[in-house]
């Protein structure tokens, strides 16, 4: 599936240690800023702030400046900052003196899977445009990478948007509780489980090895397991937050430092495979469509709207994520 940069002096073993490099930072990283609120602040706010100078600047030359970086990079910025928003904004009403929290009003749970979704079209756009431009293969246009393009774009393309389709349940979102080991306040998703996770990542890799060829092993295998790792352990219940602050960070690391993933010994390519594009964005597909079949027996045996209220709230690990969060302070909206 991918090509070793042995001509540059790469080893197996050197690629696969800054494969666990890049995936432990990415990790680590996750969690000072998501434990720590003015760390958050910094990250997704003021250093964007400053790299986006940078970018623009003295760097304009050598950065990615397509559109789909660019989107990409600033997309997941703002999720990042909304997600901080959700989490940390509270205060009293100045007429009757009562708390409210912005995690409690009904509109503003309408912006993670806002976010979500334009990410993820905007990724299903990319997948058809290679379909489209590349059958047979060429330089992409607006960067020095090859693609090879083919039905597997059109499959995936189909997988990203029933993916979107399976989003559920988002106004049950709600704010880990402070805890002696996790004063966090992470913003968690219980509708939001494995099941729907794991085919969104077959479906994210899939996509990166088919447009980001050169940049998959990063950016759609480390990338990617990261926050789910995290979800699954010492932040669980906020896969989408994870998912947010990695992809945000790594967007910003690319943006600055692209030969890293471009030139380079430790760069890594795609072994161009048809058959592997194949497999992979059919395993996408046929995840995507069992994920979906699932939530159309869920609303049959339920009947529950999975787009006003959560469709899995019934299901162990359902009831163990909503253990983990904190009470409403009231019905608001």
């Amino acid at each position: 599936m991918f090509s070793f940069n042995y001509e540059a002096g790469a080893t197996t073993f050197s690629t696969w240690m800054m494969w666990i490099l890049v995936f432990a930072l990415l990790f680590g990283l996750n969690e000072v800023s998501r434990r720590f609120k003015w760390c958050g602040f910094f990250c997704f706010l003021i250093l964007p702030l400053f790299l986006s100078a940078l970018w623009f600047s003295v760097m304009k030359d050598t950065t990615y400046t397509d559109w789909f970086h660019l989107a990409k990079v600033y997309s997941s910025t703002a999720g990042c900052l909304g997600f901080w928003c959700i989490r940390h904004i509270k205060g009293k009403n100045k007429l009757t003196g009562e708390p409210w929290r912005l995690a409690d009003k009904k509109w503003a749970l309408c912006f993670p899977p806002l976010i979500l979704a334009i990410n993820i079209l905007e990724a299903v756009i990319r997948d058809i445009q290679v379909g489209l431009e590349y059958t047979g293969g060429g330089i992409l246009a607006d960067e020095h990478m090859y693609v090879l393009g083919g039905s597997w774009n059109y499959m995936n393309a189909a997988a990203g948007i029933l993916n979107i389709i399976t989003i559920t349940g988002w106004f049950g979102i709600c704010l880990r509780k402070k805890t002696k080991g996790d004063g966090s306040r992470d913003m968690l998703w219980p509708d939001m489980l494995w099941f729907w996770i794991i085919p969104y990542d077959l479906w994210n890799f899939a996509y990166t090895y088919n447009c980001l060829p050169g940049h998959s092993w990063y950016c759609g295998f480390a990338l990617l397991l990261a926050p789910t790792l995290c979800a699954f352990t010492t932040g669980k219940g906020a896969w989408l937050q994870h998912r947010a602050h990695t992809l945000a960070l790594w967007c910003m690391f690319a943006q600055t430092f692209p030969a890293f993933i471009d030139e380079g010994k430790f760069a890594v390519a795609s072994s161009y495979s048809p058959t592997a594009l194949f497999i992979v964005s059919l395993l996408a597909l046929l995840s995507n469509i069992a994920i979906f079949a699932f939530m159309l027996y869920r609303i049959a045996k339920t009947k529950k709207n999975p787009y006003k209220g959560e469709l899995y709230s019934d299901l162990a690990v359902f009831k163990k994520i909503r253990a983990l969060g904190d009470p409403r302070l009231g019905e608001s909206s």
